[in-house]
């Protein structure tokens, strides 16, 4: 169990001060000056990172360190006189320009912190020296007594001792939109969530309407804002699942390629080749297997598919967050705005012994009012369903208004815009001239309203339920007045409750035309009009999202800081839980869980209510604890350490703060849930094609590492192969940096598949070296080598005399060059079927992706520069060939095609088979 510590909203006023050692009066400036040195100054200290280590951190990767090791090889190499400066001078360009990508992006992630800062204010007025002051809030100190104001930033954590009709905005702690009204009054229950603790003011937040006073209990670090902040600097980003790829993919592939290159150069030694040219093979083996545009690559497909989440609504922040979302397992989400609209709705109305319904939602005064199935036309005469909306309408101080772009919305709060809605959705607007007024207060519990009529002035009332009917003896209904049903309504009203409805009653009064003010006598004798029931509804399309998560396999978790039975309801409709589940954890429940008691539920709960933000913290670590890949969404400060350790952070862009927006991997910029099921299609789609991607890339580096192997093993037996490779260091380089670019980049805009919503997750343990890719880099390895190795020995044997020496260096070059073309033959061939890993070819149009096509021609463009551009051919080490060599060369397209097409079909026989006998067992 969890250790119960008593918080200060459990204390009395008179506790509170005790505990303090202060009184009502304030402190004295000497006290103030004591207290300041123990407690320290009242805000948030955080030390960025040095610009520095931020960059030198990006070189922090182990494929960086094979790039870095070949830099420094093909250097030594060239001030020995091999002529590799070309070869270090891009291996260095490539490093840097990947750091300076990751330091950029990284850089930004430490501005969360700074923006919590931002958000104490800088002056306050308490009482010093028995004295009103106005000082910096920053030398505010536990025990001080502060002064708050309608619109008043409230400077620390408060425990209030006096308010007059105070209501504190908490929704940039909370979540919730809905202002809080707040009170003296201590409440005993411990672990209560913040948006539960009526009697604190939290630090951050700010009073929007009314009076306040009270007593300092925490400053800085220790104020709720103070631990969100200390659990942001605490928690540690998630490596994403791709990130964890990589590291592991990287970290073999450099053992393999040093281990590979040691053996060759022994290899060379022991078979008798000169060991200057051992050695030089062996660094050309190292730079043929080094796939030094694979960071470049990854990059470039997931900002790709970043920009495509862009056109989505979903602004990518951090890149390695595109691919997660492809593997995300569950949705955690906030509730108000993200799976609901953030605009209270009229939906139920209890008049004249009759339910009706009302139809459309938000702020558009587009619906209907219906009895059972039948439509109400509402009419001007005066019945008690017209009469329930009129007192909504006019018993307000609303406002509807509609923006330059046509979208209506609220002037004022969101409860009372619901009722001038509903009433317009009838036809009801304008009205009888306001003559007097008496505001809501926390303790009448009602606001009235008194009209100029044509005989009579008429006083509207609206309140609770309970509060309305207490002070009415009649009721209007279909028959006119009758005599008060308080049983019947009552009912009624706990059944709208229990729909978790808010609920708001309507009564009235006719007084004489002499009658111009009022006073709280005249509010009793009223005659009840009925109930409206609102709530913030669901968006339509958050459902078909949802539906669409359950289809793909992944789970959608509400977290909100709303009353459970609200929570619930919610729920239901969105199809989060179904009709008869309950599924709900509350915020208290959770505080007396431990860890393992958590972990042991959190793959069963659906919705979590009345959350606190280390709650949030502890469902995504739980989460990620039991395998889940946890992408979670929040707006408010609260959610700022949950959005840093989620797999995936996710910000609302509209009612987002800057701090949960600078923590999050992703920005949604329409607040909406169903944008991140778009996302999620294109992080699906970027798996796919970066798969497709290294699927290319490695089998042709490895393509290069046999030639160089090759070349040392038939060095003994074949004359050619011990006087020079088949492909100069440089020409690997060109191939492997310009395929790159021209060939393997448009594998990134393969059209996307139709069904990537149809299946479940892919396992986040699945590496990116597995059987198949080691299948295909033997495979394609050999469907480049063999044909490369025979154009190289059939063209450059006649170079070499009967002795084994060279006698014709150009012609051995013509040979090289010859190599150098029939490699990128096999290439076109290769990759035109590498489109799909496991679909033939021949399903697809050839022309489906033009990109490919212009790359294609690009890189024949291109190589014709080295082949027969003079000043070019120097630093390539290539010549011009005679014509008729093509017809060696143009065949070897056929190969690398051949080779995949022939694994696909006998893998789909073997998977055909393999599942036959599965169904016959």
């Amino acid at each position: 169990m969890v250790e119960e510590k008593q918080q200060w909203y459990q204390l009395s006023v008179d506790e509170t001060f005790k505990k303090l050692g202060a009184d009502r009066e304030g402190l004295t400036s000497d006290e103030a000056k004591v207290r300041l040195e123990r407690h320290g100054y009242n805000q948030l200290t955080y030390k960025r990172p040095s610009v520095i280590l931020l960059f030198l951190r990006q070189f922090h990767n182990p494929l960086v360190y094979i790039l870095l090791a070949a830099a420094v090889i093909t250097s030594v190499l060239t001030l020995r006189g091999e002529e590799m400066l070309t070869d270090t001078i891009v291996i260095i360009g490539v490093v840097i320009l990947n750091a300076g990508i990751g330091f950029f992006q990284e850089g930004k992630t430490e501005n969360a912190l700074e923006a919590l800062r931002k958000m104490i204010v800088t002056k306050c007025v308490v009482l010093r020296d028995g004295e009103h002051k106005v000082i910096p809030s920053r030398e505010l100190v536990p025990g001080d007594v502060v002064f708050l104001e309608g619109g008043n930033r409230i400077p620390a954590d408060l425990r209030l001792f006096h308010t007059r009709d105070a209501h504190a905005d908490e929704a940039a702690l909370t979540g919730e939109s809905l202002p809080v009204e707040k009170n003296i009054e201590a409440i005993p229950r411990p672990n209560l969530a913040p948006g539960d603790q009526t009697s604190i003011a939290f630090s951050g937040t700010f009073i929007t309407r009314g009076a306040a006073r009270g007593i300092v209990v925490e400053t800085g670090e220790s104020t709720e804002f103070g631990k969100i902040a200390r659990l942001v600097k605490e928690t540690r980003k998630a490596i994403t699942p791709l990130q964890r790829k990589i590291a592991s993919f990287t970290r073999t592939l450099m053992i393999s390629i040093l281990a590979i290159g040691i053996i060759n150069f022994i290899l060379g030694y022991w078979v008798g080749v000169d060991l200057s040219y051992s050695f030089l093979a062996s660094v050309s083996l190292v730079v043929a297997a080094i796939p030094e545009m694979l960071p470049m690559i990854v990059t470039g497909i997931l900002a790709l598919a970043g920009a495509a989440m862009v056109k989505k609504n979903a602004l990518v922040r951090r890149l390695p967050a595109v691919e997660t979302l492809g593997t995300a397992t569950v949705i955690c989400s906030d509730k108000t705005g993200t799976l609901t609209k953030n605009e209270m709705t009229v939906i139920k109305i209890f008049s004249g012994s009759n339910n009706y319904d009302v139809s459309g939602v938000g702020y558009e005064p587009d619906g209907n009012i219906f009895l059972g199935n039948k439509q109400i036309e509402t009419t001007k005469e005066k019945n008690a369903l017209t009469e329930t909306l009129r007192a909504g309408y006019l018993c307000n101080d609303a406002k509807l208004s509609k923006d330059e772009s046509g979208r209506f919305h609220i002037i004022g709060d969101p409860t009372e815009g619901a009722l001038i809605v509903s009433a317009t959705k009838a036809g009801i607007s304008g009205g009888l001239p306001r003559l007097d007024e008496i505001p809501f207060d926390s303790e009448r519990m009602f606001m009235a309203t008194l009209h100029e009529g044509k005989e009579e002035n008429i006083i509207y009332v609206k309140g609770s339920p309970e509060k309305i009917l207490s002070l009415c003896s009649n009721q209007f209904t279909e028959q006119g007045i009758q005599p008060l049903q308080s049983g019947e309504i009552l009912e009624n009203a706990n059944g709208m409750a229990a729909e978790a409805l808010r609920l708001l009653a309507m009564a009235f009064k006719t007084v004489s035309r002499e009658k111009q003010s009022l006073e709280s006598a005249d509010i009793e004798g009223l005659t009840f009009l009925g109930i409206q029931g609102m709530i913030d509804p669901p968006r339509k399309e958050a459902i078909e999202a949802i539906r669409q998560c359950d289809k793909a396999g992944i789970r959608s978790v509400m977290i909100t800081g709303d009353h459970v039975l609200t929570a619930t309801a919610i729920a239901r409709q969105l199809g989060i839980i179904s009709s008869g589940e309950s599924g709900a954890l509350t915020g208290e429940e959770m505080s007396v869980m431990s860890d393992e008691e958590l972990g042991g539920v959190v793959d069963k709960i659906s919705v979590y209510a009345r959350v606190a933000p280390e709650h949030k913290l502890r469902i995504a670590r739980q989460l990620q604890k039991r395998g889940q890949i946890v992408a979670m969404t929040g707006d408010g400060v609260n959610d700022a350490p949950a959005l840093k350790a989620a797999d995936i952070g996710i910000a609302m862009g509209i009612t987002g703060t800057e701090v949960s927006k600078e923590a999050a991997d992703m920005i949604l910029t329409d607040d909406n849930f169903a944008s991140i099921v778009g996302a999620i299609e294109e992080g699906r789609h970027a798996w796919n094609n970066l798969e497709k991607a290294v699927l290319y890339t490695l089998p042709t580096n490895s393509g290069q590492a046999l030639l160089v192997i090759g070349a040392l093993l038939l060095a003994p037996f074949i004359a050619i192969f011990s006087v020079r490779l088949p492909l100069e260091p440089v020409m690997i380089l060109w191939v492997n940096l310009f395929d790159s670019v021209f060939l393997t980049m448009p594998l990134m805009m393969e059209p996307k598949n139709k069904n990537l919503l149809d299946v479940p997750p892919r396992d986040p343990g699945e590496k990116l070296a597995n059987p198949l890719l080691l299948q295909r880099v033997i495979l394609i390895g050999l469907a480049i080598a063999i044909p490369t190795f025979l154009i190289y020995n059939y063209f450059g044997s006649p170079a070499i005399s009967a002795d084994g020496l060279l006698v014709d260096s150009h012609l051995l070059s013509q040979a090289q060059t010859a190599a150098f073309w029939a490699v990128l033959m096999v290439h076109f061939g290769f990759v035109m079927s590498a489109r799909s890993i496991y679909d033939s070819a021949f399903s697809f149009s050839p022309f489906s992706n033009k990109w490919l096509l212009g790359g294609i021609v690009a890189s024949i463009a291109l190589r014709f520069l080295p082949t027969f551009v003079p000043a070019f051919s120097h630093i390539f080490r290539t010549a011009d060939f005679p014509l008729e060599w093509w017809l060696y060369i143009l065949p070897c397209v056929l190969p690398g095609f051949i080779a995949l097409e022939a694994d696909k079909l006998i893998r789909k026989k073997l998977l055909k088979s393999r599942t036959q006998s599965q169904y016959q067992e």
